[in-house]
């Protein structure tokens, strides 16, 4: 059987489990005699099979929300067919030398190919200097410490050419005041005006719906989100990057820090949701997005971020939209065949029922756990809540909380 067809069947029995799971205990028990190793692996797309290669390869080399710093966002990605060696895109920039060094002292096959044979004493990159050579650009949602740290500090170590680093203008001139000389040496520079020394060029893209290429099959639309405010009556704007593997036309979509739409004085994920819906699961089946404290949190203590009781109102958002989608391009066939024929048109709110089956969301940016108030990891303890939220509402999506060292293939 050709590798497309084996894809395909791999899509169909994951959207099949994917609704099996949102549908309830007594169906679920029915796949009691199926392997529960093959069953996690072909729900989650998270193992290797005789099919199609994976569109992106990322590993998580940190995902939490501080103040930890060494656990911030910073997650490396290439294409699927790509080799590591022949460049990396990096998502933020939080952590830098020593976490990607823990790991890789642990791990040092973490950049080993899932599609190859490589054992440890076969991968190139098994130091943190041979990974950051290798990085051609970063792609930054805002300029707070704990997403920019890393890259800033590691700005003139490893060889190479300078680095692009990708965001929107008003982001951009906020890591251009960090590299002002006072706070840190001048080791950047506007991409467009490079000045002698610079290791990274600060490369502005536009909030349009046009897709940029940063890298080879990689292309990315930025969209405006809001973080809370600067001040009092003034947004903090922050970023979500749709990230797309070219050749496929299949994507995820990261977000930065966020806020829920319910709280912002500038609500704008709706319109980023809307972007998502009609592509949602078969060209975008991977969500990451941020979910910083547990469930409980007042809404005045937020701080531009989500909890899980936000996320799961956003998701539910989200699956209207979807089911909005849907909805319309049947009536559109329908209209196509018999133009004629009056339909009802209604205001109530659509069954959500399974209609986010096939997506995948990675809870991101969990804040450390302090005070020791739970026995688990806090990322767990927020993905759990999520999970149980979300279930309750019947979407079919699957929450996973992001880890590091996690290697993840969409």
């Amino acid at each position: 059987m050709s590798g497309y067809y084996v894809g395909c069947i791999r899509t169909l029995i994951r959207r099949y489990i994917a609704t099996i799971v949102a549908s309830g205990s007594r169906l679920r028990q029915r796949l009691s005699f199926f392997p529960r190793r093959l069953f996690r692996a072909l729900a989650s797309g998270r193992h290797s099979f005789d099919g199609p290669m994976a569109t992106f390869d990322i590993v998580v080399v940190g995902c939490g929300g501080g103040p930890n710093e060494s656990n911030l966002s910073f997650y490396l990605l290439k294409a699927g067919d790509a080799k590591w060696q022949d460049g990396i895109v990096a998502l933020e920039g939080g952590s830098g030398f020593g976490a990607l060094t823990r790991l890789l002292d642990a791990h040092p096959d973490l950049f080993a190919s899932e599609s190859s044979n490589e054992s440890a004493s076969d991968v190139s990159l098994t130091t943190a200097v041979d990974v950051y050579n290798r990085i051609r650009c970063y792609l930054v949602t805002h300029a707070h410490l704990d997403h920019v740290n890393g890259m800033v500090l590691s700005a003139g170590c490893g060889t190479g050419p300078a680095k692009l680093v990708y965001g929107t203008k008003e982001t951009l001139q906020g890591i251009s005041t960090i590299f002002s000389g006072e706070v840190w040496p001048k080791l950047a520079s506007w991409a467009d005006a490079k000045e002698p020394g610079s290791c990274l060029l600060l490369s502005p893209l536009p909030l349009e719906t046009v897709y940029a290429p940063v890298a080879r099959d990689i292309s990315v639309r930025l969209m405006p989100i809001s973080h809370g405010q600067r001040s009092p009556g003034h947004t903090y704007p922050c970023s979500a990057y749709f990230v797309r593997h070219d050749p496929s036309s299949r994507e995820f979509l990261f977000f930065g820090d966020v806020e829920p739409d319910s709280v912002s004085l500038e609500p704008q994920n709706r319109e980023i949701w809307r972007v998502a819906a009609p592509k949602v699961p078969d060209m975008l089946s991977a969500i990451f997005i941020e979910c910083s404290y547990p469930s409980g949190r007042p809404d005045e203590l937020l701080y531009g971020h989500l909890s899980p009781e936000h996320l799961m109102q956003e998701l539910c958002a989200l699956a209207v939209e979807v089911v909005s989608f849907r909805q319309r391009s049947r009536l559109q066939e329908n209209s196509n065949r018999a133009r004629k024929k009056k339909r009802r048109n209604t205001e109530s709110l659509p069954d959500l029922g399974g209609s986010l089956a096939g997506l995948r969301v990675y809870v991101i940016h969990c804040k450390e756990d302090l005070q020791r108030k739970f026995k688990e990891p806090i990322h767990t303890v927020i993905a759990n809540q999520v999970r149980e939220l979300v279930d309750a509402k019947g979407l079919g999506v699957e929450i996973i909380a992001a880890e590091q060292r996690m290697h993840i293939r969409i």
